[in-house]
């Protein structure tokens, strides 16, 4: 098996990631990637194989050993439906759709448009502002805090939780990132506690009291799997969609995408091939249960695979001219919102968020453009911009 030699904290690659996928995919489907100690697949069918497969999970073989300074943030992530397979995980996802109905997401439409002109509003017409910090950050945090029934007021501190819980999948992990995410993990987990009783007691139209309610078959959330889901939901509920706006954005305007790729009968092809062009998350594991072999390359019983889905969207047996953004390109299933059991299960969502807040501010705001070189921030295996500074005239 090939070797593919890339840290994935070098700044040039933070930047841009897509020419060493390019290349790492041209050598081979399948390698070895020393430095996140797993097996990296690149190409797009083998990715879609394998996020189906029920011979690939996400569970792995033997507990994960974890130091005791991390206990908390492993506490919660034992109850993850992201963390498990069947049954546990066709149990607890069954509950969670229970309340997170699509009716319940098309609902949303009107309070996002709101949200996205009162923000607008606040954008200074006069002077650079950042996108991430003024529009994709608030839309998804704010929607999900409504979603959960979560005051709006603890909006930046369930942020600030998210963030440092999430860092935990990032390659610069260290000491400090860990002990910010296992104090994290305590006090989230208490407040969701504290608030899923206060919803006990006083049941409102909102998803916490939906979770306490929903019932299969005799069977509900124990509070430990409620308050797992509740940051589950909160933490995947707002990363993609931030990054994806940012990203978003970015490519409209640096490839100067005309207005019509946002009407009514073209915008889920133009999120679509945002999500495929510079999607939010580029790797996404399985561990391998049994030794095979797939397409000719071999994987053994408790390899840990690196599921290369960026790399992914930009194979050329799969999507012709990869590497050129076309809004305009018949849709087809992407991996950026993963794929099987473990299908993001906010996908619908974060598509909603997409298709109403990228027409929103580019055609409220038609001479916005880039004032500032955007640079990624350091959060691989996601991806999403530091900040993306923009003006709306000059």
């Amino acid at each position: 098996m090939k070797t593919w030699h890339q840290l994935p904290t070098d700044p040039p690659f933070v930047q841009n990631p897509y020419p060493a996928y390019r290349t790492a995919r041209a050598a081979a489907a399948v390698q070895a990637w020393p430095d996140y100690k797993m097996t990296a697949v690149f190409n797009y069918a083998l990715v879609s194989h394998i996020l189906k497969d029920r011979l690939f999970g996400r569970e792995p073989l033997d507990p994960i050993k974890f130091a005791p300074h991390l206990a908390p943030f492993y506490t919660i992530e034992a109850h993850s439906m992201l963390e498990l397979e069947p049954p546990r995980h066709t149990r607890l996802r069954s509950l969670v759709l229970r309340a997170f109905t699509s009716r319940r997401i098309k609902e949303l439409a009107p309070e996002i448009e709101a949200l996205c002109d009162d923000l607008l509003d606040t954008i200074p017409p006069d002077q650079p502002f950042d996108l991430i910090k003024h529009y994709a950050t608030p839309i998804p945090v704010i929607i999900i805090c409504r979603l959960l029934g979560v005051p709006e007021t603890m909006a930046t501190q369930l942020l600030s939780w998210s963030n440092d819980m999430v860092a935990m999948y990032q390659a610069r992990r260290d000491r400090m990132i860990e002990e910010r995410a296992a104090r994290a993990s305590t006090e989230f987990a208490d407040f969701i506690r504290r608030f899923a009783e206060e919803k006990r007691l006083k049941p409102a139209d909102d998803l916490i009291t939906q979770l306490l309610n929903a019932e299969e078959n005799g069977d509900k959330l124990s509070m430990d799997e409620l308050i797992t889901t509740c940051i589950l939901l909160l933490n995947a509920g707002h990363e993609a969609t931030v990054h994806t706006i940012g990203n978003g954005v970015k490519t409209l305007l640096e490839t100067h995408t005309s207005r019509d790729a946002l009407a009514d009968d073209a915008i889920d092809q133009t999120v679509e091939e945002i999500l495929r062009f510079d999607p939010p998350l580029h790797v996404f594991t399985r561990y391998c249960y049994e030794d095979l072999e797939i397409e000719g390359h071999s994987f053994e019983r408790g390899d840990e695979v690196a599921l290369m889905l960026a790399a992914a969207n930009r194979d050329p047996d799969h999507w012709p001219d990869p590497d050129h953004f076309d809004p305009t390109r018949k849709i087809q299933t992407n991996t950026s919102f993963g794929g099987g059991l473990h299908f993001c299960v906010g996908a619908p969502l974060a598509r909603l968020e997409l298709r109403v807040a990228l027409p929103k501010l580019l055609n409220r705001l038609p001479r916005l453009h880039i004032v500032e070189p955007p640079k990624y921030a350091n959060l691989y295996h996601f991806h999403g911009l530091e900040r993306l500074m923009l003006a709306t005239h000059g």
